[in-house]
């Protein structure tokens, strides 16, 4: 597959530039991190949650999970993990496990670990499991938080 189509589409009509990057195939982001070389604390990965109010998507590094009680306080939301048969249907192009940390591309809510706002490359799941994103850093940010409906990089 190399990259979901919706990504791809993302990307392109918010003029990012960004890297495909071929790893062999695993199951686990900080596998992922070690197959393509890459630090663990640049690859971002996303951690969907739900509640009656609907979904977050977590942003967070590779080496880091998402703290369900620190999220409640700060967001005074009863959230928990959505399920497998949820996620297929959220992401109808992207393989279970191989979501983007793009929320905005599938209408998803999004907050960001601060840590990934302070590295010069990012890296995430294209969508499958054997592609990598690679993008800079400010693009990311901007990308993930949805700041911009346009084209800013051209």
């Amino acid at each position: 597959m190399a990259i979901a189509i919706t990504l791809h589409e993302y990307l392109d009509n918010r003029c990012i530039g960004y890297k495909i990057i071929e790893h062999a195939y695993t199951n686990a982001s900080m596998q992922t991190a070690q197959a393509a070389h890459i630090p663990g604390k640049q690859l971002a990965k996303s951690v969907v949650l739900e509640d009656d109010q609907g979904y977050l998507m977590a942003v967070i590094p590779s080496t880091k999970h998402v703290d369900l009680g620190s999220v409640h306080r700060q967001f005074n939301r009863h959230l928990g993990l959505t399920t497998e048969d949820k996620l297929r249907t959220l992401f109808p192009d992207c393989e279970p496990g191989a979501i983007p940390p793009v929320g905005g591309a599938y209408g998803i809510e999004v907050i960001v670990d601060d840590s990934l706002a302070h590295c010069s490359d990012v890296y995430f799941e294209a969508g499958d499991h054997t592609h990598l994103i690679q993008v800079n850093g400010k693009d990311f940010m901007q990308v993930v938080e949805h700041k911009n409906d346009g084209c800013y990089s051209c």
